[in-house]
């Protein structure tokens, strides 16, 4: 955590940081970002130069951290695919803070219990000077 805190980080790096996700879960969600429309498993791979099963594997990644929606399309004559797009940023950010918040409570608790567990340690520990 001290290492993170002395890089210059780029807000991309929250995707990093918060949800662990990989480079190429990076750009799969940028291809998408610049898409005018939704796009299929088959269009993310293309554009991110990968082969379909990889960038599935990625998509799954997003859709599972919430960064991206899957929509289904239903053919006329029966049959269906999913298109994907991004989540809008502002339910991004607030489930980012909603995370960091819980994040900073539980840290808040382990510390207040670091500190109950070896409160008196240093008093016992340590001889007193006459």
């Amino acid at each position: 955590m001290a290492e993170q805190l002395q890089q210059d980080m780029e807000c991309e790096g929250l995707l990093e940081c918060i949800h662990g996700l990989k480079q190429l879960d990076k750009e799969c969600f940028r291809a998408m970002v610049e898409s005018d429309e939704p796009l299929t498993i088959d269009e993310v791979a293309e554009r991110v130069d990968r082969e379909r099963s990889t960038a599935y594997r990625s998509i799954q990644r997003l859709l599972q951290s919430g960064f991206i929606q899957k929509e289904q399309i239903n053919y006329d004559q029966g049959g269906y695919y999913h298109v994907y797009y991004p989540t809008d940023p502002d339910q991004i950010a607030d489930d980012m803070q909603r995370m960091l918040n819980d994040w900073y409570a539980k840290m808040g608790q382990l510390i207040q219990e670091f500190e109950d567990k070896y409160e008196g340690v240093e008093e016992t520990t340590v001889p007193a000077e006459s």
